[in-house]
C-alpha cells in the first residue's frame, strides 16, 4: 500500500495549505491505515459533470480475488478539491464535450504526476466526450502523449491475463491508451468504454453504447496495478 500512504501524505500537505490541521491529517491516516481499506473516486468534473453509470462491481470482485480490501461503492469527488489525494485510484466518465477550470487542469496534473491513477472512460461510447478528454489531456500534459497499451504490458497481467478487448456491439479489438510518467501508467483512456454499464445499477441512462466486454476484469488489474506500483 505504499503508494496509499504517499497519497494520505499528499492530502495532508495539500489540507495544511487551506488550514485543516495535522492533527485531523494524522487521525485520518491511522483510521484508513487501520482499516485498511482502499477507497476510490468517481470524479466531479468541468461544472458539474459526473456519471452514475461507470459500475463498482469490480471493486467486490477485487476484494473475492485477492487480499485487497476496498469500498463496494465510489465515492464522488470534486475535481479541484484537495479531498481528491485521500483516493490512489479514480474513474472520470461522462457523454458529451466539456471543459475543464484551470484548477481542475491543475489539481488532475498534481494528482497523477504524485501517484494517482484514473481510469478515463467515455460512457455510451461518446465521441464528444472522447475528443473533449483528448484536447484537456494534451493540454494538461503537452510533453506526454497517450499512446496505445499492448497486451505484454503488466496492467493485461496483474490479476487477469488479458489478451484481448472485445466490444458489445461490433467486431474486431478494441484498445486502450495509457499516459506514463517517470516509468508508470497514470492513467488509462478509452473511447469504447470501460463502465461495465449492465451492471451499474437502476439509476444507470447509460445507452450502452459500443463498450467492451471484459471490462470487469480489466479494472481489477487496474487497481491492482495501481496499488503494486
Amino acid at each position: 500500500m505504499r503508494n496509499y500512504n504517499h497519497f494520505l501524505k499528499m492530502f495532508c500537505i495539500s489540507a495544511a495549505v487551506v488550514g485543516f490541521s495535522f492533527a485531523l491529517c494524522a487521525s485520518l491516516a491511522a483510521e484508513n491505515k487501520r482499516r485498511g481499506i482502499v477507497e476510490c473516486a468517481n470524479l466531479i468534473y468541468a461544472k458539474n459533470k459526473s456519471s452514475v453509470c461507470f459500475s463498482p462491481e469490480f471493486l467486490k470482485q477485487i476484494e473475492k480475488e485477492t487480499n485487497i480490501s476496498t469500498s463496494s461503492k465510489f465515492s464522488k469527488v470534486n475535481m479541484e478539491s484537495v479531498e481528491l489525494y485521500q483516493y490512489p485510484f479514480s474513474v472520470m466518465t461522462g457523454e458529451g464535450d466539456f471543459s475543464l477550470s484551470e484548477i481542475q487542469r491543475s489539481n488532475l496534473r498534481t494528482y497523477l504526476m504524485n501517484g494517482g491513477f484514473i481510469v478515463a472512460s467515455a460512457g455510451c461510447s461518446s465521441e464528444e466526450w472522447a475528443k473533449s478528454f483528448r484536447q484537456e489531456i494534451a493540454s494538461i500534459f503537452p510533453d506526454v502523449k497517450l499512446q496505445k497499451i499492448d497486451f505484454s504490458h503488466p496492467i493485461f497481467h496483474t490479476v487477469h491475463d488479458i489478451n484481448g478487448l472485445d466490444r458489445t456491439k461490433s467486431s474486431g479489438q478494441a484498445t486502450l491508451e495509457g499516459l506514463e510518467i517517470d516509468g508508470k501508467i497514470v492513467l488509462i483512456f478509452s473511447s469504447d468504454g470501460l463502465n461495465d454499464s449492465s451492471k451499474a445499477g437502476g439509476n444507470c441512462c447509460c445507452c450502452g453504447g459500443n463498450e467492451i466486454r471484459n471490462a470487469r476484469q480489466i479494472n481489477v488489474n487496474l487497481l491492482a496495478y495501481t496499488l503494486t506500483h
